[in-house]
């Protein structure tokens, strides 16, 4: 099994101005159980956009997918931004 959970592209229009190593890339969740064990994990991918194929795919195990939840909303508060979750649809790109 193999089921997209949520995506977006990131355009110029969505980086900040000034920094020099950014990127246009797109990004993708989706859960997967295509395994020897057939344990599901979270897929994250990241690929520059408009080159689909040539990004990179993490396979994580829950534990390991609580963590990066964990570390994003750290950079959250960080910034001063609350972690306020909505409903995953398109309608929100």
């Amino acid at each position: 099994m193999r089921r997209s959970i949520d995506d977006r592209l990131l355009s110029l229009a969505d980086l900040p101005s000034g920094a020099d190593d950014v990127a246009e890339l797109s990004w993708a969740v989706a859960v997967c159980d295509d395994y020897d064990d057939a344990t599901p994990h979270v897929v994250l991918t990241l690929e520059p956009l408009g080159r689909p194929g040539e990004g990179l795919a993490a396979h994580l195990s829950p534990d390991h997918a609580r963590r990066l939840v964990r570390a994003l909303s750290d950079a959250l508060r960080e910034i001063g931004e609350p972690l306020t979750l909505t409903p995953t649809t398109k309608e929100h790109q």
